[in-house]
């Protein structure tokens, strides 16, 4: 269990994985500074336990001899899987307070909030000025999607049978 848990944590395809493996951390008793990092953020969602385990998260990985060559993706994985839920929770987030949870430097973590939107992980706008990430929160809703790629369909379609009916009458 415990190997599972640490490949899914250092797993970019985590996702698969992970509610099955909350479901294993609240069975099991087993307890240690890697599950309890999961568990602060998925259960209790308590970002400053969080920031507390992910600090001891490293010592661990640091002298695991097995995953210490995963400390860099560990790190990295585990900062975005913060500012990503902080960031569905929040709709303004102070580019400090973002900071201090992703045991960052300000500058730091402005470039991380920079690289997430450019990588689409997040969808949000940096306010410089006031120091701020403003999360968009409009979202489409899925039949609003339907209906607006379907909308030219019937256009698309007569336009078709237009052109398969002029070659038919001049005989191609």
């Amino acid at each position: 269990k415990q190997w599972y848990q640490r490949r899914v944590r250092v797993s970019k395809r985590r996702r698969d994985g992970i509610k099955e493996l909350i479901k294993v951390l609240q069975q099991e008793s087993y307890k240690d500074p890697i599950t309890e990092f999961v568990e602060s953020l998925y259960v209790n969602f308590n970002f400053d336990e969080a920031q507390a385990k992910l600090k001891e998260c490293k010592t661990v990985i640091e002298n695991d001899f097995f995953i210490v060559g995963c400390l860099d993706e560990f790190t990295e994985n585990a900062r975005l899987i913060i500012s990503e839920i902080f960031c569905r929770i929040h709709q303004r987030i102070e580019i400090d307070m973002l900071a201090d949870n992703l045991n960052m430097e300000p500058a730091e973590a402005e470039k991380w909030v920079v690289n997430m939107i450019r990588l689409a992980h997040l969808d949000a706008k940096i306010d410089s000025k006031n120091g701020y990430v403003v999360m968009g929160g409009t979202s489409v809703p899925v039949y609003q999607k339907l209906i607006d790629k379907t909308k030219d369909l019937h256009l698309k379609a007569n336009s078709c049978c237009q052109k398969i009916d002029k070659k038919l009458t001049l005989g191609i």
